[in-house]
């Protein structure tokens, strides 16, 4: 967060040099004589360990909402403590009610509860910084952050029908449960039809035609209730790899599965890796399974030095409260990590819930997010499943891809 105005700065603790400099400077004290822009902090940043801070949580006209609140006047909370708060996930360090998948509940945070997970809320407090700076200092120069887009493709599952094995054919033929369905099957494995996840091809045009940065996150993990994709082994599904790496980056979609393994995590990446013949470097977690601090501490232990992770599943908005990169600060050791976060604010699934629950356009439900990232030169983030490309949803997603990027 600290380069987010694209300022440079010194951290001094020495109040008469703090005093003698003229130039642009923050008061981060609760002393009103020492002159600059003052902001009251807050104990979150100077306390050690973990606290079950007393939230109370105002609504304000310019800056959405706040908490941490300690002046009527000038900026009226602790706007580095309340940041450093949402964007670190500090709640998801306390207690909560899991969901089946051990995952923090989008219902259970801060910004769902005061309706503002739309909004990417320090970005704008942030802004209003930079306002009351440029206000006092107005020599003052920011340097213009680059909005940026990043259309993200996860592949749980290469081919619906297509190189499934024997046993796995066998049961999803006896599952079809008619004649036209079997038959529609055998069409697709003799190659005399297209697969219905086969997207690949139109993806890449897509990607291309329009100059879009995309990355693919491949499940390369071993079978299992949560993963079903294909064996990694599998020449065929190897070949699909080296394809899509061919036109597009491509990251590791660590298996359900690796949640209890390190060991199994590092065997995942070091089978991507020889797949592709590249040094894979990002991931997003299959069913975005992220807990804190275990997931991110064995992204780093496996090598990766970029996560897709930060969202939610069945909800979009900004779960960080934060629309740029940013590396992971692990709150127990107190360190900023080589980790870097890239959040995530738009998954087709939820997109395709919402519509069905809203009788909306799938347009008018992502349009929000994309100006939101915009207007602070962000970088947009979004998910889709080669699985879900149907007529429909490719109609859409030409229609996104010319929105956002």
């Amino acid at each position: 967060m600290y380069d987010a105005l694209g300022l440079e700065f010194r951290i001094t603790q020495e109040g008469e040099e703090f005093e003698r400099y003229q130039g642009p400077k923050i008061n981060y004290s609760s002393i009103e004589t020492m002159g600059g822009v003052q902001i009251k902090p807050h104990t979150i940043l100077y306390d050690h360990g973990i606290r079950d801070y007393h939230l109370e949580v105002f609504q304000h006209k310019r800056l959405g909402h706040i908490f941490f609140r300690n002046s009527e006047t000038g900026i009226p909370f602790d706007l580095f403590g309340a940041s450093f708060w949402l964007i670190s996930r500090y709640e998801e360090y306390l207690p909560f009610k899991a969901d089946q998948h051990g995952r923090f509940q989008y219902s259970s945070s801060l910004a769902y509860q005061y309706d503002f997970l739309h909004v990417p809320l320090v970005n704008l407090w942030l802004f209003y910084l930079r306002d009351i700076l440029k206000e006092q200092f107005p020599k003052l120069e920011f340097r213009q952050r680059n909005y940026n887009f990043v259309s993200t493709i996860d592949v749980d599952n290469a081919y619906k029908y297509k190189y499934k094995g024997f046993v796995r054919t066998l049961a999803g033929v006896l599952g079809d449960g008619s004649l036209k369905k079997i038959k529609n099957r055998f069409k697709i494995i003799l190659n005399k039809a297209k697969d219905p996840f086969d997207a690949y091809d139109f993806l890449i045009k897509a990607h291309s035609e329009r100059r879009i940065t995309s990355l693919f996150f491949f499940l390369v993990g071993d079978y299992g209730p949560n993963d079903k994709n294909h064996s990694a082994s599998d020449l065929r599904f190897q070949s699909l790899i080296k394809h899509v790496a061919d036109y597009s980056s491509v990251g590791l979609h660590p298996s359900y599965g690796s949640n209890a393994s390190l060991r199994q995590l590092k065997v995942e990446l070091s089978r991507i890796s020889t797949i592709t013949h590249r040094i894979i470097n990002s991931s997003r977690q299959h069913f975005s399974v992220l807990k804190f601090p275990k997931t991110y501490l064995d992204l780093l232990q496996a090598g990766l030095e970029n996560d897709y992770s930060m969202g939610y599943t069945n909800k979009n908005g900004f779960r960080a409260s934060y629309c740029y990169p940013y590396k992971w600060y692990m709150l127990e050791t107190e360190s900023v990590s080589p980790l870097e976060l890239h959040p995530f604010c738009i998954s087709e699934n939820t997109l395709l819930h919402e519509v069905e629950e809203n009788k909306t356009e799938l347009k008018d439900l992502a349009q929000p997010y994309i100006q939101e990232v915009k207007k602070y030169g962000g970088e947009l983030v979004s998910i889709f499943h080669n699985n879900n490309f149907n007529v429909k949803l490719k109609k859409f997603y030409l229609e996104f891809l010319d929105m956002a990027k």
